[in-house]
């Protein structure tokens, strides 16, 4: 009989620790609870934020436009590798969708863009500067060397489909040049629709 009073004895749960167990457990789920609110308050916030942006871009009050100018006293370049152009005198950047640091416009919304380059620069170097999506050369304009030419002037222009985040920036391949003063060299880009 001892024996199995002991047995039993074993089996008996400690209530003391059951009932700090159940309290941890009921805090735990009340903490799981406010963080589930807190989270689904935040993704009412974003899919919100994400409809008024819709509403905006349909009803035509989204409004990107960039024009910008790189203007350091000169010649800009040759380099001895590629270069992204930072546009540093800037006119225009409704939208604050360019990066006068980096050179680099990340669109805001979704849509049909346009952009356009020119350059202007000294005929004794080669001149070249390409459009680019993300990683891909969308357009270019290039001049040759010239002993005869003083100057050379060129640009291009593109219409682009841009998801959210997509990048475009002028490039500078190695060995080319602008002419960085006199407001001749620009990029200019904004939303079609």
């Amino acid at each position: 009989e001892q024996r199995q009073t002991k047995n039993m004895s074993t089996c008996k749960p400690n209530m003391s620790d059951l009932g700090q167990s159940l309290c941890a457990m009921a805090e735990q789920l009340i903490a799981l609870e406010n963080r589930l609110k807190t989270l689904e308050k935040g993704k009412i916030r974003l899919s919100s934020s994400r409809f008024i942006e819709t509403i905006l871009f349909h009803t035509g009050k989204t409004k990107v436009a960039l024009s910008a100018l790189i203007e350091t006293g000169g010649a800009y370049g040759p380099f001895d590798k590629d270069v992204t152009l930072a546009y540093n005198k800037v006119y225009t950047n409704i939208g604050d969708a360019y990066n006068s640091c980096t050179g680099i416009f990340t669109a805001p919304v979704t849509g049909v863009y346009y952009f356009t380059f020119f350059y202007h620069a000294g005929g004794k170097h080669a001149s070249k500067l390409e459009l680019f999506k993300n990683c891909e050369m969308i357009v270019r304009s290039s001049d040759h060397k010239s002993g005869c030419d003083g100057a050379d002037n060129g640009g291009n222009a593109a219409v682009l489909q841009l998801q959210q985040g997509d990048q475009v920036y002028v490039r500078m391949p190695a060995h080319h040049h602008v002419w960085a003063t006199s407001i001749s060299t620009s990029f200019s880009g904004f939303l079609l629709s």
